[in-house]
């Protein structure tokens, strides 16, 4: 993930990320800006003997499993207020069990694709023109899809294209990048927010933002998949479609920047109702895509918040929800969700450009969800073929070591996973997840 311009507050806090690209110097007519990113993941978990398993179970045992990303990132200055990005990206491999087992699966880099082949792909395309609503300017630096230049302390940007809606939404500088950050699934995102995009993470629409120094306010109507996590989106906006929008703002207290985010989505497409699912179910258990309508919907809402407490440390937190009547259709089987966690740069170990990251999470369902998967029913995430129902505990610690002289960082991970699936009788203990990332950008 890249994250947006205008993305407040507007200065990073120092325990957030330090892998960034090059910032070259270019002068003020300057109109390309061209970066790269390569993200490799080895990641693999402990053998263990599940007392069951169904279509969609975590398996007891399988290999170590790789993922790559490798994405360009070009934008070009068009007239006065607007520029394109274009972002060809390749993908490859695949996640444990093929992502799938997990409510908050452990590679946010992985997707769930059959063919772990690398594949080429457009990324992103699209259009953003920006409207100043102060004289005041200040200088941003040349980064991922962002020209050098002035920009206005208060303006209006519209989006227009495909892009991930995660650019512009539910940002949160310690815990949003599976490339730098945090692995999971439910730490580089909200879990409970069912954000819309195709299999690989990118919708097609616009983004319309309002900022200024006081807060920022964004709205966003993008296009959801033909079919649930299906590579497919759908244009027939007037029966399916995704209405997002989000109240940022930030503050200081002692001269440390924070930020709250209050987000809120309706998502409308041919989802399956998993009541009506379980009331219908034949002699081979229920089937949400038996049941699918169009024009239905699911809410909800998330709570985003971040602190820097020293120069050195910040804290996070995310609380989100939906309203879990439907079929999950983009993202992933959670229904509610909190995270918490703490980053830390180096400095005092004298690596000040190290990062050091520790999270914790709790992920569930919605009634009605769990009872359809107790039933027998599946997702495409999540099927056991039974359910004894508890929450989903995930534990990560990551340390990333940077190597500034050659624009890389190398991070050993750690994950514990207690409920995987949100089974409390499926295994008889904790899954343990280690991975190695490295990441090189320019």
């Amino acid at each position: 993930m890249t994250p947006p311009v205008g993305t407040l507050p507007a200065r990073q806090p120092a325990a957030a990320s330090a892998q960034t690209p090059v910032h070259y110097d270019h002068d003020a007519a300057s109109k390309w800006s061209v970066h790269f990113q390569q993200t490799v993941i080895q990641q693999w978990h402990n053998n263990f003997t599940p007392r069951y398993a169904g279509d969609f179970s975590l398996q007891a045992r399988e290999q170590a499993k790789l993922s790559l990303t490798t994405t360009a990132f070009i934008g070009r200055k068009l007239w006065k207020g607007a520029a394109v990005y274009f972002n060809p990206e390749v993908a490859g491999g695949s996640g444990l069990s093929g992502a799938t087992g997990i409510g908050g699966a452990p590679n946010g880099e992985t997707f769930r694709i059959g063919d772990p082949a690398p594949q080429v792909y457009l990324a992103r395309l699209y259009l953003r023109q920006l409207w100043a609503l102060s004289p005041e300017t200040e200088q941003f630096d040349d980064d991922n899809n962002q020209v050098a230049g002035p920009r206005p302390t208060r303006y209006l940007a519209l989006n227009v294209g495909k892009f991930s809606i995660a650019d512009y939404f539910d940002q949160n500088s310690y815990s949003h990048d599976p490339r730098t950050q945090f692995l999971n699934w439910s730490l580089m995102s909200a879990g409970g927010w069912d954000y819309p995009a195709n299999t690989r993470g990118y919708t097609v629409g616009a983004v319309l933002e309002y900022i200024s120094p006081a807060f920022a306010l964004r709205g966003g109507l993008s296009a959801m998949p033909t079919d649930a996590n299906g590579p497919v989106l759908d244009f027939h906006y007037g029966k399916a479609q995704a209405i997002t929008l989000e109240l940022t703002k930030p503050y200081t207290v002692g001269g440390h920047p924070g930020a709250v985010r209050l987000l809120g989505f309706r998502n409308q497409a041919a989802m399956g109702n998993y009541r009506l699912a379980v009331r219908q179910a034949g002699i081979d258990g229920p089937d949400v895509t038996a049941v699918r309508a169009e024009r239905r919907t699911k809410y909800g809402v998330v709570l985003n918040a971040e602190q820097e407490l020293t120069a050195n440390v910040g804290v996070f937190g995310r609380l989100s929800y939906n309203d879990g009547h439907n079929e999950t259709w983009a993202f992933t089987e959670i229904d509610h969700s909190l995270s918490l966690g703490v980053t830390s740069a180096g400095t005092r170990w004298k690596r000040p450009t190290d990062r050091l990251g520790i999270a914790a999470v709790a992920n569930g369902l919605s009634p009605e969800h769990r009872a359809y998967l107790a039933a027998g029913g599946s997702g495409f995430i999540l099927g056991d073929g039974r359910l004894d129902y508890g929450l989903e505990y995930i534990g990560e610690v990551y340390y990333s070591i940077d190597f500034p002289r050659y624009h890389a960082a190398l991070s050993p991970d750690y994950q514990i996973i207690f409920n995987p699936g949100y089974n409390t009788s499926r295994t008889s203990g904790p899954i343990h997840v280690v991975a190695l990332r490295v990441h090189v950008e320019f």
